[in-house]
Parts: C-alpha cells; structure tokens; sequence
C-alpha cells in the first residue's frame, strides 16, 4: 500500500506565514486608510483655512478713482499666501509696515497691477517675475532691505515711478534700467551709490532724481546726457568738485548740494538761465562770500534761499572771477619786476 507522508511541521510554518502576511497586508491597508483620512482632513483643514484667510483679504480691499486697491498697513503679513491669487484683478497694492520679506513669485499673475507699494517692509528680494508686469507704472519699494534689482525689472515698459531709498545695501543697478522709456521719477536716496549708475544717466524721459544721502565721491562726465532732467537732488554725498557739463543740463531748475565737500563752483553754471533754485549750503567752499543786505521786509526764509540760492552763486562765480584775476596780476606783477631788476 503507497501512502503520501504530511509533515504537519511544515504545514505549521506555511500556516504562520499566511497568517503574518495577511496581518501585514490589514495593517498596511489601515495604515492607508489613516493616511487618506488624515490627508482629506488636512485638505478640508487648508481650504477652510483658505477660505477665512481669503475672506481676510478681501476684508482689505477698497475701491479709489476706479482701481481696486489691496490695502494692508500694521498687520504682519511675512509672507503672502497663494490663495491671493483668486483676486488677481487687483489694481494696485499698498502694504506698508507688515514685515513682508519677499514679494512672491505669482506676482506675475497680477497682469491688472497699475501701482505695487511695498514700502517699509522688510523686503530683501525683488523676483525676476517682476518683470512679467506689463502695466505697472509705479514700483515703490523704499525703506526695505534690498542689495539689488532684477535686471528682469528692465521689462516693465510702462513703469514710470520708481522708488528705492533707504535700502542701505543698495549699491548698483542693472543696466537693463536703461530700457525704461518712460520712467521720468527714480529715488535712490540713502543707499550706497558712490556714482550714478550708467543706466541712469542713460534714461531717455527722466525728469527727477534723488540721490542724497548716499556715498557720491563724483558726477559723471556725459551728466548733461539727462536732458529733460529738471530736478537733481544729491544732498548728503561726498562730492569734491562738479564737472563743467553739468553746466550743459538747459532744462535743470532745482539742484541740490548741501553738505557735500565742493571746494569751487564751476563758472560756466552761470549761463544755467533755468536754474531757479540751487543750495550750496555746508560746502567747503574755497571763498568766503556774503550777498549784499536784504531788505527788513523779506521773509527769513526767502533770506535763507537767496542766500544759498542762485544769486549766491552767481555772486561766489563774480568774486572768484575777481579774486582769480587779482591773483594772476600779482603773480604777473611779480614775473615783470624780476624781469626788470
């Protein structure tokens, strides 16, 4: 008789191999299912959160001469959510003192934004999205904590108002600037520039500079290339002389210079016919000149503008004519008596 021997101790262990299988295959599936129910509470969880953070937003809108305005002052906001996105037709934002660090990269959704106000902030980057913005017409980062600018910024072609003061690292710009065609106001006061950038000078529609309070040992030769500049400010700098081009600057009304290290005043600023407002005050200035005296009646302020205004220095470029003159008799003087002895 042919029989079939079992042997119940490997039957036993095939036995505990399924039951240990099968148990690992439930726990997995109820880790799983831990998984996808903890996920779609976290997905209820972020767009409820979403929803009340939206609603937050829109709690800040308003509604000015026909824009629609995001407006946010004294609320921390160090970052943006994505979420703003919903409200892409937004005009214009105005975010001051919030504590924003960066200005988010779906800033290029907002293809409406006319005016983008980030001022006093704590910004220290500027993404290269910017550039996407094809209406922006005004840039206001000012008192933020930028050390530079997108060259990407160059593509706003419709920008017009531009303003970085009091980023303290600043210290140069990218010469795709001199794309702006239209950018006829830039404010890069209080940084670091020890010269004004090449792009600058090269801005076809500029009009109004400031850049006092920076570290400017000198102007640049080709100054007069800003033609339509009619406002200059460069208080606050370390400039030691002016170049004689500046004289060639025909629409410059307003130039100011206090408190820089300017020994002379160029001679041919006398044929500035436009210049209607010019400050030399707290300068070096090799020659002691006084105006004549005023009338009882002139308001102390119109004394203080005239004199360190225009006639001053008109008077300062006569007298330095004067004195350079008797200088030069003297020494000539001096050569004939030589001669003659």
């Amino acid at each position: 008789m042919t029989g079939v021997m079992v042997c119940f101790g490997t039957v036993n262990s095939i036995k505990a191999l399924w039951e240990t299988r099968i148990k690992k295959n439930k726990a997995e599936l109820k880790r799983e299912k831990e998984q996808r129910d903890r996920a779609a509470v976290l997905s209820l969880t972020g767009a409820w959160e979403d929803r009340i953070t939206l609603a937050k937003l829109k709690e800040k809108l308003v509604t000015e001469d026909g824009r629609v305005i995001l407006r946010i002052e004294n609320e921390e906001w160090k970052t943006l959510p994505a979420v703003l996105v919903q409200i892409s037709q937004l005009q214009e934002w105005q975010l001051h003192r919030t504590g924003l660090q960066k200005v988010p990269r779906f800033i290029s959704s907002f293809q409406s934004l006319i005016v983008l106000d980030l001022s006093r902030n704590a910004i220290t980057e500027i993404p290269k999205e910017i550039g996407k913005l094809s209406r922006l017409r005004e840039l206001l980062v000012s008192y933020n904590r930028l050390s530079c600018v997108p060259e990407e910024l160059g593509d706003c072609d419709s920008l017009e108002k531009l303003e970085l003061a009091m980023n303290r690292d600043l210290n140069n710009l990218p010469e795709q600037l001199s794309s702006l065609k239209k950018l006829y106001h830039l404010d890069l006061s209080m940084n670091q520039f020890t010269t004004i950038p090449e792009c600058v000078v090269r801005l076809p529609a500029l009009e109004w500079l400031d850049m006092g309070g920076n570290r400017l040992e000198r102007l640049p030769d080709d100054i007069h290339r800003m033609e339509k500049l009619h406002t200059l400010w460069l208080q606050r700098n370390e400039l030691e002389y002016l170049p004689d081009n500046i004289s060639r600057m025909q629409n410059l009304d307003t130039l100011v210079l206090s408190r820089n290290r300017l020994r002379d005043i160029p001679p041919l600023m006398e044929g500035m016919a436009n210049l209607r407002f010019v400050n030399f005050r707290d300068n070096p200035l090799t020659h002691d000149v006084t105006l004549p005296d005023v009338e009882e009646d002139v308001a102390e302020e119109e004394n203080d503008r005239e004199m360190f205004g225009r006639e001053f220095m008109h008077h300062y470029i006569h007298e330095a004519r004067k004195r350079g003159y008797a200088i030069l008799n003297v020494h000539h003087a001096h050569k004939l008596g030589r001669f003659y002895r």
